[in-house]
């Protein structure tokens, strides 16, 4: 058996862990390896919506995704400019108490920079005239939001990480995994790694692969629907949009058609064996959404339709940093729906910390508000939360 001896090992290929990558390579740690069973992005990265927008609940999410915004539209001017494109994002309600929430929202999201404009009725018919609206309709709107294709994202990280000399073993399934004489050891095919320091970003894997060697983290993951739609008419480039009162999402795609979602059942799933077809209902929602809330895309054609997998943490925040209690061992996992949007900068953030050796302070803090060790007692299973929510706290209405 031939053996690989690196500086950082990532376990996962993902857009999270190919970035990782990405950024290591940039400062110049190595020699780092990237291990997937499976090819790049072919987990939670390939299935995503790929929307990235401010419109969030904390400030720290806010900062992490404008440092996303930032490598994204300089990684796709320099690789490939339709991978990324500035549509802006609206939002919009018209219950009473989910319009309090859009108020209160714009207020904070000012406060931390963000540029945000609250729309009525006549604004909202303006921004997207193929929604139906009635007079109670208000909305929100940042023009500076964008899409992503998250896979062609992914791979532009994983090809400049590839010029900076990272290796990466794909398409073989992992023989064994753990801490063995001081090193993190990953056995695939007739090859042996042995890393100083390992980091899981294996999206919904992640879970098991921790729990296998001793370092349990509270996880779970859950399944997503999303599909693409071509509708007969209409523009080709139109902000994303998201009702929150039916919870239905859309933003454009290639060749004039839409990707929509959001059937999410927040019920924990083994990524193994989940249905990665959509349901029925999941369908039939959108359907019934469109003819009434888009009649503009209520002959919309369906092209196809999925199910892919993200992973919940108790408190909605990733977990993002050194594992409690393990050795040179690091996570980037539990994004509750949010692992492109935040992938970039918080890839960045994680790079730095490995860079300085672990234990920079600038470097930890930076991660504070994301790092694993924030749960104490022993790990308990828990219900996966919403996301997608401009509420904070743990159980978000809207």
């Amino acid at each position: 058996m031939s053996g690989i001896k690196a500086e950082v090992l990532i376990l996962g290929a993902g857009i999270a862990g190919c970035a990782l990558a990405y950024h290591l390579a940039q400062r110049h740690v190595g020699p780092v390896v990237v291990f997937d069973p499976r090819t790049p992005g072919a987990g939670a990265t390939g299935r995503a919506a790929g929307i990235v927008t401010e419109q969030l609940w904390n400030r720290w999410d806010v900062d992490v995704t404008r440092e996303s915004k930032e490598q994204y539209a300089a990684l796709s001017a320099r690789w490939d400019p339709s991978a990324y494109t500035v549509n802006g994002f609206v939002r919009w309600a018209r219950g009473s108490d989910a319009q309090s929430v859009l108020a209160t929202t714009v207020s904070r999201l000012r406060e931390w920079g963000v540029s945000i404009d609250d729309l009525d009725a006549p604004e909202l018919r303006e921004r997207v005239p193929w929604g139906r609206f009635d007079d109670q309709h208000r909305g929100i709107f940042s023009a500076r939001d964008a899409v992503v294709t998250p896979s062609t994202m992914g791979e532009i990280y994983a090809e400049g990480a590839r010029q900076g000399g990272v290796e990466f073993l794909l398409g073989t399934p992992m023989t064994s995994w753990g801490r063995q004489g001081g090193e993190w050891e990953l056995g695939t095919g007739d090859r042996r790694v042995r890393a100083d320091a390992a980091v899981v970003a294996a999206g919904a894997w992640s879970k098991a692969l921790l729990r296998a060697i001793g370092h349990p983290l509270p996880l779970a993951p859950y399944r997503t629907q999303a599909a693409v739609l071509r509708p007969a008419r209409g523009p080709e480039v139109f902000p994303s949009v998201h009702d929150i009162d039916v919870d239905v999402y859309a933003r454009p795609e290639a060749r004039g058609r839409l990707l929509a979602g959001d059937g999410t059942r927040l019920v924990e799933v083994d990524p193994e064996t989940f249905l990665s077809g959509a349901d029925e209902e999941f369908v039939g929602h959108l359907a019934e959404t469109f003819g009434n809330r888009f009649p503009g895309w209520a002959d919309a054609e369906l092209v196809r339709a999925w199910a892919g997998v993200c992973t919940s943490t108790p408190d909605r925040r990733p977990l993002v940093g050194a594992v409690p209690g393990a050795e040179r061992l690091f996570v980037i996992v539990g994004f509750n729906g949010y692992g492109v949007m935040r992938a970039g900068g918080v890839s960045l953030r994680l790079a730095e910390l490995l860079a300085s050796g672990g234990t920079g302070d600038r470097e930890t803090e930076r991660l504070r508000p994301v790092r694993p060790g924030r749960f104490s007692g022993p790990v308990r299973e828990f219900a996966p939360r919403p996301g997608f929510t401009l509420e904070d706290g743990d159980d978000p209405r809207f």
